[in-house]
C-alpha cells in the first residue's frame, strides 16, 4: 500500500538503494520540494523489518518538510534510513555507495548526519557528491551542530518565557532539564550565564555530576523531574514524555526543550497542557537551530550568519503563538499551520511561468 500512503500525504519520491559489494541497504524519501531541495539526515538503524524502515523514513521525511518550513528555510523535506548496525556495518565503500545514490538525484535531496551516522561518514559521502552537509570543518563546514541547536533552544525558551510570564528574561527562573547530553549541556550553560536556577536529571550519572559541578545544578531522580517546582520544564532526552501520566504532575508554566516528539499524542496532549495553563513550545521549531546551522553550509559556511539565522527562531515562535491565538488552537497545531501556510503560499507563487534553460526554445 505504498502508493496509497504516498498519495495521502503527497510524497514525491521513495528510492530504494542497494549495493551488494558494500552491503548498503538504504531508503531515501523526498516528501516535498516546494520550498527548495529536500534536506534531511541519514539515519542508520537496525530495523526489525523492511516495512518498519519504510514507515520510519516516510514519517521522518514529512517531519523535515514541516521543520524546514517552520524554520524559515528555503528547503523541502527528505530523509534517508540505512538498514544496518552502526557499530559494525560501516565502511568507506558503504557510505561512498550511498553518496553516489544521493548524487544521482541531481540535487533534489541533500543529506547530513543523524542518529547512527557521524561527520566521518558524511566526509565519505562528500567524496562522491556535493549534496551533503555536516562534513568536517576542514571542508568548510560548521562542524558539530549541537551548540547551535542548544542556542536555538535557548532563544525559543526566551520567547516562550515571554508568553508565559510577560517578559523574556530567564534570570531567576527555575528550569527543570530532563537529559544533560551534548545539546542540553550547552543549553544549561546559556541558562546558567543568564542567572537561571537548574534542576537536572539523566540516566548517565556522569552527565548529571558535570552539570552540578559546572553550573551549580540541583540533581533529582529520573521520575522526580516531572513533579519538581519549577517555572519551565525542558525535555531534552526521549520523545513521548508528555502523556497522560506525566502532564498532571507538572508544576510549571511552560514546556520548552530539545527532544523530538515530546507529545505522545500531539492533539490530545497539546490540549491537556493548554487546559492546565501550560505554554507549550513546539519541539521541531525549538530544536531547529542545528538544521539552520547545517543549511548555512550550502551558501559557504559563515558562523556569524548562521547564528543570526538561529536567532530568527524567536520571530518564528512569535508567529506560532499569534496563529494559536488567531485560530484558537494549540501551539502544536499552530506550528503545523505556519509550515503549511508557507508551503501553500510558495506553491501559488511558483505556479507563475518563468523561463529557464529547460524551457528556452531553440529556433533554427
Amino acid at each position: 500500500m505504498i502508493f496509497e500512503k504516498m498519495e495521502k500525504y503527497d510524497y514525491e519520491q521513495l528510492i530504494f538503494c542497494q549495493d551488494k559489494t558494500s552491503g548498503l541497504k538504504a531508503i531515501i524519501c523526498i516528501h516535498d520540494t516546494t520550498l527548495g531541495p529536500a534536506l534531511g539526515g541519514s539515519r542508520m538503524w537496525q530495523y526489525d523489518t523492511e516495512e518498519e524502515a519504510i514507515e520510519d523514513v516516510l514519517r521522518l521525511a514529512k517531519g523535515m518538510t514541516y521543520k524546514n518550513a517552520a524554520a524559515g528555510l528555503n528547503l523541502g523535506g527528505g530523509k534517508t534510513v540505512i538498514i544496518g548496525d552502526a557499530s559494525k556495518d560501516k565502511s568507506e565503500a558503504f557510505f561512498r555507495a550511498l553518496g553516489r545514490y544521493v548524487h544521482s538525484l541531481g540535487g533534489r535531496y541533500i543529506t547530513a548526519e543523524d542518529v547512527g551516522t557521524t561527520v566521518e561518514d558524511m566526509d565519505y559521502i562528500y567524496q562522491e557528491t556535493p549534496y551533503v552537509c555536516g562534513i568536517s570543518e576542514s571542508y568548510g563546514s560548521g562542524g558539530n551542530p549541537s551548540p547551535m541547536t542548544a542556542y536555538g533552544v535557548y532563544v525559543a525558551m526566551k520567547r516562550t518565557a515571554k508568553e508565559a510570564f510577560g517578559d523574556d528574561s530567564l534570570e531567576g527562573k527555575t528550569i527543570a532539564v530532563q537529559g544533560v547530553g551534548n545539546v542540553s549541556y550547552s543549553l544549561c550553560r546559556h541558562l546558567h550565564e543568564e542567572g537561571a536556577k537548574l534542576i537536572v536529571t539523566d540516566i548517565n550519572q556522569a552527565s548529571v555530576d558535570r552539570a552540578v559541578n559546572d553550573f551549580g545544578a540541583e540533581a533529582v531522580g529520573i521520575e522526580e523531574i516531572y513533579s519538581v517546582d519549577a517555572d519551565i520544564f525542558a525535555p531534552c532526552a526521549l520523545g513521548g514524555v508528555l502523556n497522560d501520566e506525566t502532564i498532571p504532575t507538572l508544576k510549571v508554566k511552560a514546556v520548552c526543550g530539545s527532544a523530538n516528539n515530546q507529545l505522545l499524542d500531539s492533539d490530545k496532549h497539546g490540549k491537556m497542557l493548554e487546559s492546565r495553563g501550560i505554554v507549550y513550545a513546539p519541539d521541531y521549531v525549538v530544536n531547529c537551530g542545528g538544521v539552520i546551522n547545517v543549511a548555512d553550509e550550502l551558501q559557504g559556511y559563515d558562523a556569524d550568519r548562521a547564528k543570526g539565522k538561529v536567532e530568527e527562531i524567536y520571530k518564528q515562535m512569535d508567529k506560532i503563538f499569534s496563529i494559536a491565538k488567531r485560530d484558537n488552537v494549540t501551539p502544536a497545531v499552530a506550528a503545523d499551520r505556519l509550515a503549511e501556510e508557507r508551503i501553500d503560499s510558495m506553491m501559488r507563487v511558483r505556479s507563475t511561468f518563468s523561463q529557464n534553460e529547460i524551457t528556452t526554445l531553440s529556433r533554427r
